[in-house]
């Protein structure tokens, strides 16, 4: 799951953007479209419509199929289209949770987090309530360096809990091959255990003929004396 990011403020903007991207994260810094998330199906497929069109200016082919006029507004198209949705283009589903910057500012994106029980963070300023979001963080959500330093705890806290899932499923996988080894063992001691019982059983059947055998030659030797 993913945590988006959202800060239209000009300060801002580019340092979550910065971050976002810095940890492989979603963010949304130019302009929250309403319903971006209680309508997500509706952005999938503009930004469906955006990949479409990079894939159809990237290819050398299309060239001759399109004029240039044609290519001049596609290429506006896709600007226009990147600059709202690029930061959420690899974003297939919902997100586990956001994280805001200047919570009054982004009213919108906090009323759909509400309505769809996301998890929010939020950066809550004096002029904020603190209520808004799930968890507030007090701070002065003006100043770039406050937005900064809150930035860079957040995208190591990210960092640090990709590292434990990613141990975590790593301990997981390994945990049936143990369970192979140590089966593998016990079949292999338990065979053993029965050759063992085997050759025990086998030796007194084993005594008893050569003492027959003993028996007989003993009855021939008597015999010929005779």
């Amino acid at each position: 799951r993913k945590i988006m990011f959202v800060a239209t403020k000009k300060q801002a903007k580019d340092i979550v953007a910065n971050s976002a991207r810095s940890v492989n994260m979603p963010f949304v810094t130019e302009r929250w479209l309403g319903g971006m998330m209680t309508n997500f199906s509706t952005i999938r497929r503009s930004v469906k419509k955006m990949q479409s069109i990079e894939k159809m200016l990237g290819d050398a082919s299309a060239e001759t199929n399109i004029t240039k006029k044609e290519r001049l507004v596609l290429g506006r198209e896709r600007e226009k289209m990147e600059k709202v949705l690029g930061g959420i283009a690899q974003l297939n589903r919902l997100p586990a949770a956001l994280f805001i910057v200047d919570v009054s500012h982004e009213e919108i994106a906090v009323a759909e987090a509400k309505r769809l029980n996301i998890t929010t963070f939020g950066i809550v300023d004096t002029n904020s309530d603190p209520s808004e979001v799930d968890f507030p963080i007090p701070a002065n959500d003006d100043a770039t360096k406050s937005i900064q330093i809150i930035m860079n705890y957040i995208t190591q806290a990210i960092v640090e809990g990709l590292e434990d899932r990613k141990n975590d499923k790593d301990t997981l996988d390994n945990e049936p091959e143990a369970e192979n080894d140590a089966t593998g063992k016990d079949q292999y001691a338990e065979g053993t255990t029965l050759r063992k019982r085997k050759r025990t059983t086998a030796q007194p059947e084993a005594v008893a003929k050569v003492d027959e055998t003993e028996a007989s030659t003993e009855t021939e030797v008597a015999e010929e004396e005779e």
